[in-house]
C-alpha cells in the first residue's frame, strides 16, 4: 500500500460523507462511516476522491476486496442506483476540487493564504 499514491484529503472525505448522506451501498446513516475503496487496493485501487465512498461497518467488512458490482448483486443491493450516484457525486466533487489557488471546504470556499 505504501508504494501506491493516495491523495484523498480530510476535506474531500468530509465532502464525500456529506454528499452520500450515509452508507454509499445500503444507505444506512448510523455510526461513523468508514472509507471504502470502490476498486479495492488489492485490485489496483487507491484512496482518491473518485474511488472512495463512505460505508457502514457491515458493508465495508462484507465487501472486503470484492468487485463492487458483483458484491452488490450478491447482497441484493441496488447496483444501478449506486453506480449512477457514484458517477454523479464523483463528477461533482472532482469538479469542485479541481486545481486552483482556492482551498475547498464542504460548506464553501476559503481563499488560500
Amino acid at each position: 500500500m505504501a508504494s501506491v499514491a493516495h491523495d484523498l484529503t480530510d476535506v474531500q472525505w468530509a465532502a464525500l460523507v456529506t454528499a452520500w448522506g450515509g452508507c454509499a451501498y445500503c444507505g444506512s446513516a448510523g455510526a461513523s462511516p468508514q472509507k471504502d475503496c470502490v476498486q479495492a487496493i488489492s485490485r489496483g485501487g487507491r484512496y482518491t476522491l473518485a474511488n472512495v465512498v463512505p460505508a457502514c461497518a457491515s458493508c465495508n467488512a462484507s465487501k472486503c476486496n470484492a468487485e463492487v458490482t458483483g458484491w452488490l448483486r450478491r447482497k441484493k443491493l441496488d447496483e444501478r442506483s449506486f453506480l449512477v450516484r457514484h458517477y454523479e457525486i464523483s463528477t461533482e466533487l472532482t469538479t469542485r476540487f479541481a486545481g486552483g489557488d482556492v482551498l475547498q471546504e464542504p460548506d464553501g470556499l476559503l481563499e488560500s493564504g
